[in-house]
């Protein structure tokens, strides 16, 4: 798939986060419009899955460790055929396959159940490691926050990855640098952020999250890389695509209204008919 194509994914998939979250009442828009490049280009362009076998049993592992941002999650879900993209207006609701939190017995294409911050990187290690005693090659990639990095958790997994040489294993970190209480800085440094993984013995690769292009080099080199894990520590804004939601920290968790929701799409339908 192209770079523009990418970009089309990347861009559909935001609208169909802002337009999940109004039937929904509730959900966090912030961190799954920063994460959309990511997603995008994880979904269409690097991981081998097969929609048709969610459980193949040879396929690349996703695991959503901020499990907040599951409408991104969702939406790349159902645009890769998953499920009907009808059951996205089911957000949230009693009884519907979509919650709030991704929930892998329920939801075709979930690696993961996820929602307790700080959990995911040690599950990606169990993943990549038992990839490796079975002498299978898929890789198994980690999204993370950058509130969630305050956590003790994913230190404790660091180290873990790096001593268990899992090379087969990419986290990738959407720096936007704001959480519920306000900006990470602020609340609770982890700066400086580079230094700490590379202390932790892992390759560090610094990219900008929302530039396709760099996304996939920086991939590609994190797949050449042997002996130690590679983290992709990639610089986002939060609410990326929609005007009234970059950089506010108000959005991390509070749906759009109708009125706002159709400003948010008019704008991302614009930015699509722009790409061609």
């Amino acid at each position: 798939m192209s770079i523009v194509d990418l970009k089309r994914k990347a861009n559909l998939i935001r609208q169909d986060i802002i337009t999940m979250l109004v039937p929904a009442k509730a959900g966090h828009p912030g961190g799954s419009l920063s994460a959309a490049d990511i997603v995008a280009t994880l979904y269409f362009k690097e991981m081998r899955i097969n929609p048709q076998e969610p459980n193949w049993a040879d396929r690349d592992r996703f695991v959503l460790s901020k499990g907040h941002a599951a409408p991104v999650l969702y939406a790349a879900l159902a645009e890769k055929g998953y499920f009907p993209k009808d059951e996205l207006l089911g957000l949230r609701q009693t009884g519907r396959m979509l919650q709030g939190h991704p929930d892998m017995k329920r939801t075709p294409g979930v690696d993961m159940s996820s929602g307790s911050l700080g959990q995911g990187l040690s599950v990606a290690n169990g993943m990549a490691l038992a990839g490796k005693l079975d002498k299978k090659d898929y890789r198994v990639y980690v999204l993370l926050g950058d509130g969630e990095v305050a956590e003790g958790q994913v230190w404790e997994a660091a180290m873990a990855a790096a001593h268990y040489k899992l090379d087969n294993l990419t986290a990738i970190l959407d720096y936007n640098g704001l959480q519920i209480d306000g900006p990470t800085d602020s609340v609770m440094s982890s700066a400086p952020l580079a230094d700490k993984w590379r202390a932790f013995c892992w390759n560090v690769i610094e990219v900008d999250g929302h530039d396709i292009e760099a996304l996939e080099k920086a991939f590609a080199e994190a797949k050449q890389v042997k002996g130690k894990p590679t983290i992709l520590i990639a610089k986002t804004v939060k609410g990326k695509g929609v005007s009234f939601m970059e950089n506010q920290v108000g959005w991390h968790g509070s749906a759009p209204n109708a009125e706002q929701a159709e400003q948010a799409l008019k704008e991302l339908r614009e930015e699509g008919l722009s790409l061609g």
